[in-house]
């Protein structure tokens, strides 16, 4: 089945709960960055078919939480409930949060988190940090194209 294309740079706010299982890695912040992710992204590809209950194989959340000096960076699957775990795999649920959302690609973070945190700016939303939640990157794998869809989530109040 044919996902629909995100419409790229459209900010919004969502409201989601989050279920996820998967691996992490720490590293120092930001020398370690964007290789830490990538490798721990790269691994659990791997060995994403060891969890049973996903609601899509093809999307990989990454959730991360960044103090400026370290971070930790996950790669995950959406699941439906946390009661199979993978041996050497991480399952925690992200509480319900409100989000400020952006769409965009791989090829095109960089700019998309320059967009939101302006556009977060000028609605009035602050970033909330580490309160229960954290910010995540979403990436839709698709086969044969060199840009993928990605939405990167900010966690907001105001």
């Amino acid at each position: 089945m044919q996902r629909q294309k995100l419409e790229k740079f459209k900010c919004e706010l969502t409201i989601r709960e989050y279920s996820l299982i998967g691996q992490s890695i720490t590293t120092n912040f930001p020398s370690g960055f964007p290789d830490a992710a990538l490798k721990v992204q790269l691994e659990f590809v791997e060995r994403r078919s060891e969890i049973m209950n996903s609601k899509d194989k093809e999307v990989l959340f990454s959730p991360y939480m960044c103090n400026g000096i370290i971070a930790t960076y996950f790669a995950c699957l959406e699941v439906s409930d946390l009661t199979d775990i993978p041996e050497g795999m991480i399952g925690f649920t992200l509480p319900s949060q409100t989000y400020a959302k952006i769409n965009c690609t791989n090829k095109s973070i960089g700019e998309a988190y320059d967009r939101i945190f302006k556009w977060m700016n000028e609605k009035g939303y602050v970033q909330r940090f580490l309160e229960n939640t954290c910010p995540i990157e979403i990436f839709y794998f698709e086969d044969n194209v060199e840009e993928e869809d990605v939405e990167i989530l900010i966690p907001v109040g105001t």
